[in-house]
């Protein structure tokens, strides 16, 4: 047997051991030099980077109104629900790694959707047992119960200083008073408007006068601006119960979807512990399930713990990373569900042990084939997600990831209350081992139950080293957890904001077996390379929008930077 069959084989047998092993204090969370820091040090000023210049200044505005971190939080997520619907909302959810400065907590607020008591994954299926792309991805059905409202309640009950009253305010001014289309949303309600035209409380919200809205028009949202108005006024009981509840659960009932009421206020926020792994003296605190993507982060730098990155050409380093991205996206195929339904082997995942038996399958100079699980046809990757950044003046961070799933989501808008709805109830695994939109394969421990949530790629982190602190996300589907990855061992290297917001991307994520390449990621010399080692190279368009802020603990210096692929965003210090 060829030394490369053997190792495959050792792979084989590696991933499919269900036993479970000790994590070891050597690669997990211990006493960090940097926290001590940052748990007794502020920086004196703030810093946010979003997506959007109306929610970066939005949460400036809150911060100078006496807030903290969390309620810009909540300030820059209500602001980007009206100026970025395509991305995220009020009709979604999202994931946060927060630190609180006071106590040097680090937490993890999960607002992720859920799915309806009534789900019913035939719903899902056409005629011959085939995925219906159609009821995943659009309309009612497709649509899980929203976490995000929640999850701003309670980001302002349990962590910040102000009412939701001030924190809302940014965004219901905008919503009621308009404020100028730019191209990325204009563009995505082009892209988009033959799915709009189906449901009418859409078609009237992003089709006024029946046509697509130009860049640069006035553009209002007072239906929405009402419904932040009932939540500022009743918290959680101004969405979901009362009359909001009422007309959305109806919208969607007439449309053809399964909500109740009891959906919408049996609906909970869960605060859980982040993962953290220690990789070359930093602190990486990052997503737990039902996010996929702190899992495999974990386990990747566990991979490459083993490995002198630092004395590699780049061809030899971006092929271990390619190897180590692959290993963990089959983990993340095969075991990873929601906490409260599934009992995933968390332990083995996140061991070195397991790791170092990953490792050892590793060619040094050839590629691994991803042919243990059949392929599956991918797609471009997206960024229909959005992530920002915050540090502020006492060291409070937060590290937020939002989401409506695909652009616009659902399409669906539901009635008077002017939400759009998500499509997240694609992001179960509908057909075991079918790929969703993002072309990711998933098993039964991702099929949907009543109350259940849904996997996600979203990876919210904060990294934490001796003298340097980053917070650090994006969106783009299934990248962004390569994304993310890639990011922090930019930052470990010591590349400011601005260049692991900008620095080129790859991505490889175990079916289809491919590496996902930016253009200008790579010299010739190193694509030949990897080419040579057995990697298929493809070309895509630039994908993500990441949002980092940085704080240099020696010189207590702020930075932040939104990706310059996206005109809209803003990093900004003050």
């Amino acid at each position: 047997m060829s030394s490369l069959k053997w190792r495959v084989l050792l792979l084989g047998l590696l991933l499919g051991s269900s036993g479970a092993f000790a994590a070891d204090g050597a690669q997990t969370a211990a006493t960090h030099p940097g926290a001590a820091r940052i748990n007794s040090e502020k920086p004196g000023h703030a810093a946010i980077a979003s997506a959007n210049f109306h929610a970066t200044e939005a949460g400036f505005e809150v911060l100078s109104k006496g807030g903290n971190a969390f309620d810009a939080a909540v300030a820059v997520a209500s602001t980007l629900s009206v100026v970025e619907p395509e991305s995220s909302g009020t009709g979604g959810g999202f994931m946060a790694v927060l630190h609180r400065a006071s106590d040097g907590r680090n937490t993890f607020i999960d607002a992720r959707e859920t799915a309806p008591a009534a789900v019913n994954a035939k719903d899902y299926l056409n005629a011959d047992g085939s995925p219906n792309r159609d009821t995943a991805l659009n309309g009612p059905l497709s649509a899980g119960i929203p976490g995000e409202p929640a999850g701003l309640v309670w980001l302002a009950e349990h962590y910040g200083k102000l009412p939701l009253k001030v924190s809302l305010a940014p965004a219901i001014r905008l919503a009621r008073d308009g404020f100028k289309l730019d191209s990325r949303l204009a563009d995505a309600i082009a892209s988009r408007q033959k799915d709009i035209r189906r449901w009418p409380a859409s078609a009237e919200k992003y089709l006024p006068g029946g046509k697509a809205p130009a860049e640069g028009e006035l553009w209002r949202d007072p239906n929405q601006a009402r419904t932040l108005e009932n939540i500022a006024a009743h918290g959680l009981d101004g969405f979901y119960r009362g009359e909001t509840a009422k007309a959305m659960v109806d919208a969607v009932r007439a449309a053809g979807g399964r909500w109740t009421l009891d959906d919408l206020a049996g609906y909970r926020v869960k605060e859980r512990e982040p993962i953290e792994v220690n990789y070359r003296g930093f602190r990486i605190v990052t997503a737990p399930p039902p996010s996929s993507g702190g899992v495999a982060v974990a386990e990747i730098f566990n991979i490459l713990s083993g490995f002198d990155l630092a004395s590699m050409d780049e061809a030899h380093r971006t092929h271990i990373v390619i190897e180590a991205m692959r290993r963990a996206f089959r983990d993340h195929n095969d075991y990873l569900g929601d906490p409260d339904f599934v009992k995933m082997p968390l332990d083995m995942l996140l061991s070195p042990y397991y790791a170092d038996g990953l490792r050892q399958s590793i060619l040094l100079d050839k590629a691994t084939p991803s042919s243990m699980l059949p392929a599956s046809g991918g797609t471009d990757p997206g960024m229909h997600t959005t992530h920002f950044s915050i540090i502020d003046a006492d060291g409070n961070m937060a590290s937020i990831t939002s989401t409506v799933n695909y652009t616009l989501g659902s399409t669906f808008v539901a009635g008077s209350t002017g939400v759009l709805l998500n499509d997240e109830m694609d992001d179960f695994a509908l057909v075991p081992n079918k790929p969703n939109v993002y072309g990711l394969l998933g098993s039964a421990a991702n099929a949907p139950a009543p109350g259940k949530r849904m996997l996600s790629s979203m990876t919210p982190s904060i990294v934490i080293g001796k003298d340097r602190v980053g917070v650090i996300g994006s969106p783009g589907g299934s990248t962004i957890i390569t994304q993310v990855l890639e990011g922090i061992l930019a930052f470990i290297d010591g590349k400011s904001a601005t260049e692991v917001a900008a620095q080129k991307r790859f991505h490889h994520q175990y079916m289809p077996d491919r590496v996902d390449v930016e253009d200008g990621a790579f010299d010739k010399a190193t694509a030949d390379a990897l080419t040579a080692m057995g990697h298929q190279l493809k070309q895509r368009e630039s994908w993500g929008f990441m949002n980092v802020v940085t704080w240099d603990l020696k010189t207590h210096k702020l930075d932040a930077a939104s990706d310059p692929r996206r005109p809209s965003g803003l990093g900004k210090v003050q």
